[in-house]
C-alpha cells in the first residue's frame, strides 16, 4: 500500500499553506500514513522571468508524478472571485494525460481555501476544485456533521471542505474551530485512504 497522501496547494499569502499543514497534521494522526507537501508556482499572463526550479519558501513544486505516486489528495487555493486561483487551474489543466490514462480513478480527495471576508466564495471555491477531481474520477470527501466544530464555528469550515477566514487584511489566526476541522479533514482523507487500500 501507498502510505502518502498528497496535500496539493497554491498559497499567496500564507493562509491556505497553513491550513495545508494542519491537513498534513491530520493525515499523519492516522498510524502508518503521511503527507507529501507540495505546492504550485505562481504564473502571470506575460513571463518576463522564469520561476526558480525550487521555491524560496515552503513545500517544494509539485509534479505530475507526485499525484501518481499518492493513495489521495487534499487540494487547497484561495479564492480568486469565488472560484480557484489561477496556478492551480494552470497545473490542473496540464493533468490530460492523467485523466486519459485514469490514474487517479478512485483515490479519494479533499479540499480546503481560503478567503479575506466571511461571504468572499469559500464554498464555491470547494467547488470549483471539485469538478476537474470529479473528472478525473476521484472520490470526494467533506467535513461531515459529525465534527462538532462545523456547527460551533464563528468563522471557516464547511461541510465541502476545510477553510480559513483571513479577514480584510489578512491578520487573523486560523481559529480553534479552524484548527480542528482541517485537522479532523486530514485524518478522514487517510482513514478513507488507508480502507480503500486495505481493500481487496
Amino acid at each position: 500500500m501507498n502510505h502518502e497522501i498528497l496535500v496539493l496547494y497554491y498559497s499567496r499569502s500564507g493562509h491556505t499553506a497553513q491550513l495545508a499543514r494542519l491537513i498534513a497534521r491530520g493525515i499523519e494522526e492516522v498510524p502508518g500514513m503521511r503527507a507529501r507537501l507540495r505546492q504550485v508556482p505562481p504564473v502571470a499572463p506575460v513571463t518576463e522571468v522564469a520561476q526558480p526550479p525550487e521555491p524560496e519558501d515552503g513545500a517544494p513544486y509539485a509534479i505530475k508524478q507526485d499525484l501518481l505516486d499518492c493513495a489521495g489528495l487534499a487540494m487547497g487555493s484561495p479564492t480568486r472571485f469565488g472560484n480557484m486561483a489561477a496556478p492551480l487551474k494552470h497545473f490542473l489543466d496540464s493533468t490530460g494525460a492523467e485523466w486519459a490514462s485514469g490514474a487517479l480513478v478512485g483515490k479519494p480527495a479533499a479540499l480546503f481555501t481560503s478567503t479575506s471576508t466571511m461571504h468572499g466564495g469559500q464554498e464555491s471555491t470547494l467547488l470549483s476544485m471539485a469538478l476537474p477531481l470529479l473528472h478525473h474520477g476521484m472520490l470526494l470527501l467533506g467535513v461531515p456533521y459529525t465534527e462538532p466544530a462545523l456547527t460551533a464555528t464563528q468563522s471557516g469550515g464547511t461541510p465541502y471542505g476545510a477553510s480559513h477566514l483571513a479577514g480584510a487584511k489578512g491578520d487573523n489566526p486560523i481559529s480553534e474551530h479552524e484548527r480542528e476541522l482541517a485537522r479532523a479533514l486530514g485524518r478522514r482523507l487517510a482513514d478513507t485512504a488507508r480502507r480503500l487500500a486495505d481493500t481487496p
